[in-house]
């Protein structure tokens, strides 16, 4: 069995979560700031991604953050080109990790039309893809936001989405679709039911040979989106945390049972810059638990 083959197996069957340690250059200091480095511990750009780097790794390092628990985890582009004990970040979370690795793609959020951000244009997708082959990623995460039930909006977002995912799969990545529905949405519900439809109808012209990863806000109804789990197109359905406390956020994934986490800002709760390795791996092995737990639920 391939590498890829044996990654595609692991993401489709087995149990666990995905972590998502993407930030990139606007929530990297609030990503920052929650682990107790502050802007004023660091000067400009360089050190404010050597900071972050230095987070990633350590939970990465941690005694928890292994294939038992841990499915996947989510890179941004400078995460993966840096180094952890010498080795390339992806090479490591395969081969010392059993964790297998993707990839942020997007380059943020284009501005808000017809109720929702659509994601900015990436005209050089190709060659990060290419990139992204040659530094051993198993599949990419792109991210648009859905602020409102807008049907037209809706539309658009998922048309895009899964443009860029035929365009991922071609370059023989798996694509992680991520329309986001803000959690404060104040029509969060209508707009997820919306969303629901344009997603099956996406997902029924698929070709054989295309399958999606999808990574959806947790539903307001609980189960919307498991005929989206069970479509032949999908390897998994995953939940994004979406400010959510971490104990929140597990509560209400329990309660869909065809969802697993993919939590960035829930799994890094609790966490310092200043704790002991000791203190640090037990914070983030509860944290973990919490979360693989809820994803078995």
């Amino acid at each position: 069995m391939s590498v890829k083959d044996a990654q595609r197996t692991r993401m489709a069957t087995a149990p666990g979560f995905i972590a998502a340690l993407d930030q990139s250059g606007g929530s990297t200091p609030k990503a920052l700031a929650q682990y107790g480095v502050e802007p004023a511990d660091y000067s400009g750009e360089v050190e404010m991604y050597a900071a972050v780097h230095a987070m990633r790794s350590r939970i990465i390092l941690a005694d928890d953050f292994t294939s038992d628990k841990v499915l996947g985890a989510i890179l941004f582009e400078r995460t993966m080109d840096s180094d952890i004990n010498g080795k390339p970040t992806a090479q490591l979370l395969w081969e010392d990790r059993g964790v297998v690795p993707f990839l942020k793609i997007d380059k943020g959020l284009a501005d808000e039309a017809n109720g929702v951000q659509l994601l900015k244009p990436m005209p050089e997708l190709d060659a990060l893809l290419a990139k992204a082959n040659t530094k051993g990623i198993f599949g990419t995460k792109e991210r648009s936001l859905v602020l409102e039930a807008n049907a037209q909006g809706i539309a658009d977002v998922v048309a895009q989405q899964f443009d860029v995912a035929r365009q991922v799969s071609a370059a023989g990545l798996v694509p992680i679709v991520e329309p986001e529905v803000h959690i404060e949405s104040a029509t969060k519900a209508d707009a997820e039911a919306m969303l629901e439809a344009e997603i099956m109808k996406h997902l029924n012209d698929l070709p054989e040979g295309v399958d999606v990863i999808l990574k959806l806000t947790i539903p307001t109804q609980a189960g919307l989106y498991d005929a989206a789990a069970d479509h032949p197109r999908v390897l998994r359905v995953v939940a994004l945390s979406g400010g959510y406390s971490t104990e929140v956020a597990c509560d209400l994934l329990s309660q869909n049972h065809k969802m697993i986490a993919s939590f960035s800002r829930a799994l890094a709760e609790g966490l310092s810059v200043k704790m002991s390795e000791s203190e640090f791996n037990t914070a983030l092995g509860q944290n973990i638990t919490k979360i693989y737990n809820a994803s078995v639920a």
